[in-house]
């Protein structure tokens, strides 16, 4: 059987190098996004076929993502089989982009029952649309923001060590408003959070915050993904304080991505609130995503 084991901090060299070969824009091809969900769901990883192959927990049932990089590709999912059939199971893939899918089709057509995930379809930017809120359609943006600047008493800075804590204590607050909304999801996504802290540095993320009247009102975590693409992990803003979001949202691009050409906000998770304020953006690409189950 395969030698999965749990993914670690020294894991992230040669998985973003499995990643930079591939060059994908989906949202789970980061190292980060894998390594601080991690505790929530029992990621493990291996080398198959000079492939990076990442295992995770869905709802109690063992998951691998599309194998990732150079390697045999073809290889990796025929050992992936023989991996699950010892385990007296049935192989379960997500992760799977339009590419991914026509692969398996050509190459294991009868074996899987292919299906469209759309709750984990990525909402993807262009770094101009983000950055200039130009057009009818995202009037209501700017107006947002034009209001959020009424008060003078604004500031925007980059997340360091000194106000990490700062945000820290902020989304505390956050969560402590929305108490009669809060559920498990929410409290995941807490823990994913302190991992994203605790290891800023170390993961190469980068952060913005927003201030009013001195207060931290809104801050924002992101990293590079690939070549053209930067990917948005946080955003939390105090909702009751008009713009906070939007300006948060368009100032962490303006001083964060204007190197690249795409922002990639993630999924919506099935989340109808998410999905309504992911498309009030109206996405440029709406990366379709997969879910394959041996029949």
């Amino acid at each position: 059987m395969i030698a999965f084991r749990p993914i670690t901090i020294d894991d992230r060299d040669w998985m973003s190098e499995k990643l930079r070969e591939d060059d994908r824009q989906g949202c789970e091809y980061s190292f980060a996004n894998n390594f601080i969900w991690s505790v929530i769901y029992k990621v493990e990883v291996a080398e198959v076929c000079g492939c990076c192959v990442i295992k995770f927990d869905a709802e109690g049932e063992d998951c691998y993502a599309f194998p990732i990089g150079a390697g045999d590709k073809k290889a990796a999912i025929m050992q992936l089989l023989t991996h699950a059939k010892e385990d007296n199971s049935k192989l379960y893939i997500e992760s799977i982009e339009e590419a991914d899918r026509e692969f398996l089709e050509k190459y294991f057509s009868g074996i899987f029952q292919i299906e469209e995930n759309r709750d984990s379809f990525d909402y993807i930017y262009t770094v101009d649309k983000l950055t200039s809120l130009a057009g009818k359609k995202l009037h209501g943006k700017r107006n947002h923001i034009a209001r959020f600047k009424d008060n003078e008493d604004w500031s925007y800075e980059p997340m360091t060590a000194e106000n990490k804590q700062e945000c820290y204590d902020m989304n505390l607050k956050w969560c402590d408003r929305r108490a009669c909304k809060w559920n498990e999801d929410m409290s995941d996504e807490q823990c994913a959070l302190n991992q994203a802290m605790k290891y800023f540095d170390a993961l190469h993320l980068e952060g913005g915050i927003l201030r009013k009247a001195g207060e931290i009102v809104a801050f924002t975590i992101g990293e590079r993904l690939n070549s053209d693409t930067y990917v948005v992990h946080f955003e939390k803003a105090f909702p009751e304080i008009q713009g906070a979001y939007p300006m948060i949202n368009q100032q962490f691009v303006m001083h964060n991505c204007q190197e690249y050409s795409y922002v990639n906000r993630e999924d919506d998770a099935g989340d109808e609130g998410l999905r309504k304020a992911k498309l009030s953006y109206y996405p440029d690409i709406l990366l379709k995503n997969y879910t394959a189950r041996e029949i």
